[in-house]
Order: structure tokens, then sequence, then C-alpha cells
């Protein structure tokens, strides 16, 4: 049975130009050679796998060549490169600080420095994982690196440059290698399968070098194993299946699910997934790298940024047109979170399939590409551009509004005519020119410096409007209104929130414009008390009243009834005017005002 070398081996480079990846640190070392300004001390130090002790002994072998090529490169046929091909060589000298860390050892190692090569210009004294040295190893070193004789040269490598100390850093010339690009991995493996006569996919040989994390050595290791597995025939589900990697089919079937709104379905699939053995953990960091991969989709000149085979790619550029930009960021968000939120939840399972109906939910904007716009960029004309629409006794700063129909019946055009509606005139004008306040749970700092009158729309509400500024606007009367307003109150009462109720029967509402309600408020409680609940009241009063675009302004009075209520702002002002140590507690422990 002749013996196997396995492929890191048998494949590692020999010269300057197959080093895979490194090519800012090979091209600095040739020049070196070629001008005579090599130094006496060299650090190679970089993640495992990248070639550092590779490049030390290319470096130790080309510098004694003595016939080197015009691109300066070792010959291999003159007698210190046979010597060195055979491991006979005298002029270089390994040592493996990691079990030679002592004083001793390095005591050993100055009292060889001093002897001429006898064969060739220098001798070349290469240590890997220098870190491991003891601190009065380093020291003992220390006099010897600074100045060594003049034939003598020393390439030290190591991962953990951090280890080293700062005398030993400053004598020598620091070389950091770079993880190797997949793409670089995934080439060198290709040229391994067509030397071995292996036939490998492309996809396959992507993963294995996903799979290696930039070490070139790993993904070497990793090949040797697939072919063990599968022969002389790597395919794509042949790589997964042994390495226990999760099928990219399977993060584009959920995506599909989670675009057509089918909770269900995405459910299921994954617990497919758990049932064939992985981890839930594993499949939420996957689909975060799904859609950031959807998303880098998007752009032509982010499309490089993808590190997949070219079928792949394809798939993912295919379905990033499905995706809208705010569902990818979105949804990117939610992922984040879950996967942050993980460790710690006592039901993980729960916790990913809430991810999923949350994905599913965002909005049904993300499989319709009809909408990718929003309601801001549509072109609407105003009068001044078109001054034969404009009605008599109509202002020319009032914009016109799109002829409105239910989305159920009538399509939009890409091209929307303009007409004159009076209905919609203030909801699209809204719309369009109202900002977008995002709201969160305020802080104490907000609540202190918050002196403003009326409430702002929040993003809940704006986008609310956006999706339905097309759909019913039917005309109701102020007694309609207070019948339906009166009637949400009661059923308040009835679910025990008495305090919310009697805020909203204490005073009328007022009808400002067809769409536009006005409700004066005393004090900044009630305020706080309304916002809370007001997304579901508006929905409530828009499907009682068969009108998507009403709107409801909170008004504070003037005459701000600071006797009845109070806010927890309120409440905490006042008890540190009494006591001043509240807020030296407060800042102590990082504390915040319950709400």
């Amino acid at each position: 049975m002749d013996n196997f070398i396995v492929s890191a081996r048998k494949y590692r480079p020999a010269t300057f130009n197959t080093v895979v990846g490194q090519a800012h640190i090979t091209n600095t070392l040739k020049n070196a050679i070629k001008t005579g300004h090599l130094a006496q001390a060299f650090l190679f130090c970089g993640p495992r796998g990248v070639g550092k002790t590779t490049c030390a002994r290319i470096l130790a072998k080309t510098i004694n060549c003595t016939n080197r090529t015009a691109n300066t490169e070792a010959c291999d046929k003159c007698e210190s490169c046979e010597s060195f091909n055979s491991g006979a060589s005298l002029n270089v000298y390994e040592l493996d600080a990691a079990s030679n860390n002592s004083v001793d050892d390095i005591r050993n190692l100055v009292d060889q420095v001093r002897y001429a090569p006898q064969l060739g210009t220098h001798k070349v004294y290469i240590i890997d994982e220098v870190h491991m040295l003891s601190t009065s190893a380093f020291n003992a070193f220390l006099k010897t690196l600074e100045e060594p004789p003049k034939h003598a040269i020393f390439i030290l490598a190591t991962t953990e440059k951090h280890k080293i100390i700062p005398t030993i850093l400053s004598r020598c010339q620091i070389f950091d290698f770079n993880r190797i690009q997949i793409e670089d991995i995934a080439n060198h493996l290709e040229f391994i399968a067509n030397s071995e006569q292996i036939t490998a996919e492309k996809d396959a040989l992507h993963i294995i070098a996903q799979k290696a994390d930039g070490a070139l050595r790993d993904a070497c290791s990793i090949f040797d194993q697939i072919v063990s597995f599968a022969g002389n025939n790597i395919t794509y589900k042949a790589v997964i299946e042994n390495l226990n990697i999760l099928d990219y089919d399977y993060y584009f079937k959920v995506t599909d699910a989670i675009l057509g709104l089918n909770i269900s379905q995405s459910l299921l699939l994954f617990n497919e997934i758990l049932n064939n053995g992985f981890d839930g953990h594993n499949f939420v960091a996957g689909m975060g790298d799904h859609f950031r991969n959807l998303l880098v989709s998007k752009d032509p000149e982010t499309l490089q940024l993808l590190e997949v085979g070219d079928n792949i790619k394809g798939k993912y550029k295919e379905q990033s047109g499905k995706c809208t930009l705010s569902f990818l960021v979105k949804g990117l968000t939610i992922l984040n979170k879950t996967d942050i939120q993980y460790k710690s939840s006592k039901n993980q399972r729960l916790q990913v399939e809430l991810a999923l109906m949350q994905l599913s939910s965002i909005n049904s904007t993300g499989t319709d590409t009809e909408k990718k716009n929003d309601i801001s960029g549509l072109q609407i004309k105003s009068s001044a551009n078109n001054p034969s629409t404009v009605p008599t006794g109509t202002t020319t700063e009032k914009p016109l509004a799109i002829s409105q129909q239910p989305i159920a019946e009538k399509a939009i055009p890409a091209n929307p005519v303009v007409t004159e509606s009076k209905t919609t005139v203030e909801t699209v004008a809204n719309v369009v020119k109202k900002p977008i306040i995002k709201t969160t749970t305020p802080s104490i700092s907000q609540h202190l410096s918050s002196e403003k009158k009326t409430t702002q729309t929040t993003e809940n509400d704006s986008e609310f409007i956006q999706q339905n500024t097309f759909q019913a606007k039917t005309a109701f009367s102020i007694e309609t209104l207070e019948k339906s307003w009166d009637k949400y109150a009661n059923d308040l009462k009835e679910k025990g929130k008495t305090n919310l109720a009697t805020s909203l029967l204490s005073k009328r509402p007022v009808l400002i414009t067809e769409s536009t309600i006005e409700f004066t408020i005393n004090n900044k409680a009630i305020e706080e008390s309304i916002n809370d609940d007001k997304m579901n009241f508006l929905s409530y009063l828009r499907k009682e009243l068969n009108n998507y675009s009403i709107q409801l302004n909170l008004v504070l009075s003037s005459a701000e009834d600071k006797t009845n209520l109070y806010t927890a702002t309120d409440r905490y002002k006042r008890l540190a005017e009494k006591n001043p140590f509240i807020n030296k507690f407060k800042h102590t422990f990082d504390l915040d005002i319950e709400f």
C-alpha cells in the first residue's frame, strides 16, 4: 500500500508565485531579495493555515539559491535547493517554540548562530509559534535578534501577535497575513481536483472554501475528507451531507413562504430542518446571512460581495427581485434580535418560530414589486405646473389628488392620472408632506424637555395611511362619529380600562375636516394613555366609519389642569425636588422611570 500524502503537504506552494492569496507579502519579499535589502528579522503573523511557515521556508530556500530565476524564484536545480527539497539543508534551522520555550532552548539557538554556513550565504532560523516563548526566553533572545551575525536571518511566525513583547516587535519587520478569500481557495481546490483527476462541482468547492474560514490548510483537509466519502465525483449534495451543512434551498424555500405570507409553510419547513438534526441557532444565523445576501444582490455594484457559486448567485439575484429594500432591512433587524436573544431564551424553538411569524407579517409589500415606491415617491402635479386643471377659487398651493379607487377594483397604473378629488386632497398632502416620526419608549430627558402641544403622527400610523390611501373614504357626520366614539369608550369600560374610557368621554371630539378629528385633553397623563391605544382606536374608527384616511390629533389645552393627574415624569421631578439623592441613586444604578 502506497503512503498517502495529504493534499496540504502534497500541493504545498514551493515558490512565491504559487502562494495563494498573499501577493502583497510575496512581492515585498521578492523585491527585498532582488535589491539585497533583507532585514535581519521578520515576523509573520496571521490566522492559521494562511501560509506563514510556507512563506518562511520559500524565503529561506530562495535566499541561498545560487541560480535564481529572472523572476526572483529558486531554481530547484542547484545544490542548495536540492538539499533543501530533500530536508538535508544545514542552512535552515526550524524550532517549534511551543515545545522549546525555555531560556536554555534559546541559549542553544544563540550558540548555533555564531557558526557561518558551509553552503550558501545565509543561515535562516525559523521559529514557529514564537508567542509561546516565556518572558525570560524572550529577554534572552533580544540581543542576538537585534545584532545577529551578518549571515543569520530570523523568521518568527505566530498566530497571536499581541502576546509578543514590544521589544521583540520593534526588532522585526512585521508582515500581516490575510485570511484567504473564498474564491482563491475554491480555485486552488479546483487545481488540486484537476491534478488528481477528480470531478468536482464548483458549488461544492465553494461550500468547502466557506467551511475552511479563510484557512487553505483546513480547506485541503476537508477536501481529502470529502474525497474519502464521495470518491472521485464530488457533488454539492455530498458535501453538505458530509459536513452537516444546511442546504441553501431551505433558506430560499423559507424566504418564499415568508414573501407569500404563508406562516404555516415557514413553520413546517423549520420543523423539517429540526427533524434533520440541525440546530435552531444555526438556522437563525443562516437566515441572517441569507437576507444579507439578498440585500447585496439588489445592487449590481454590491453583487460582488456574494461569496457563493455562480448557480447560487443567480438564485439570489432572482429572489432579491421579489423583495423590497425595507422588507430586507426589517427582516435583518428581526433576525439579528433573535440571534442575540436565542441563548437566553427558555423556549428557543418558540423564539425562532416567533421570528418567522414576524417576518411573514412585516407587510404585504414584501412581494409586490408594484409597491416598491412609497406614496411620497408618486409624481403629484401641482396646480402651478398644470393651471388648466385648477377650478375657480382653488389656490395654487393645494395639491391635486390621485384618482381614487379601491385596489381590488382597479390596479394602480405606472403613471397615475391626476384628477380633482377634494375627498383625498388633504390625505395625500399629509402623506407626502408630513414627516414620519418614529416613536420609541421616551427617556427621562425627552419627557422633561417635551413641551409640544400637539401629538405627532407615529410611524405605524403613517404606514397605515400609505397602505390604505386608495381604499374607501366615505364621508361621515359628527353624530355618527360621536356614536362610534362612545361605543368604543363603553367597550373599554367593559374590558376594565376605566381610566382611558373616562378620558375619552370627558369631552366631545371635533371634526376639523372631512377626515381629521381633533380631541382636546387636559394634561399629559391623558395624552399618554390615549397614545398607548391610539392605533387600535384609529383602526376601529376607520373600519366603523368606512374611511381609511381618518387622522386623530390630540391637542393639549392651554389651561392645562395640573391638579388632576401627573405623569410619571412629573412625579419623579417632584420627588427629586424634595430629595436630591434620588437623582444620584438613579444615575448610580442606571435606572429609568417606569411608564
